[in-house]
């Protein structure tokens, strides 16, 4: 069982100010509004200089998601997103898709998986392959 090693970065993609935020949200699997509300909760209820403190220090030591996530291309990146996993939210604070959102990934990767079993079988039966493969008996 191979497990894949988490690095603490910070999203500038998905981030309002820094992406300090966005970056503990993505490493913890939590949700970014989750973790907003924490640190301005924290900031007013009494943790102002300490949580401003950590939010500077943590902007100035994490290094930006966008230069070591996204290194491949376009193209790339889009297929890694159709072959991901589906996640499911099992709690609130959780980041993953709602129950519609996974059935309907779940029936777009059915239905893509079905097209090409169709264009298989399509070239398995047809009078092309059968000719190739005497060919190749020869």
């Amino acid at each position: 069982m191979t497990s894949k090693k988490r690095e603490l970065l910070r999203d500038d993609e998905n981030g309002k100010i820094a992406g300090v935020c966005a970056g503990i949200a993505d490493y913890f699997g939590w949700e970014l509004w989750l973790v907003r509300i924490i640190t301005v909760s924290a900031f007013f209820l009494g943790g102002g200089g300490i949580v401003l403190v950590l939010y500077i220090a943590a902007w100035v030591v994490l290094e930006k998601k966008s230069k070591t996530a996204f290194a491949g291309t376009a193209s790339e990146h889009a297929a890694s997103l159709a072959d991901r996993p589906v996640e499911l939210k099992t709690r609130v604070w959780q980041r993953g898709e709602s129950p519609r959102q996974a059935l309907q990934h779940l029936s777009h990767q059915f239905n893509s998986m079905e097209l090409k079993l169709r264009d298989m079988e399509r070239h398995v039966t047809s009078s092309r392959f059968q000719l190739n493969r005497e060919f190749n008996n020869l």
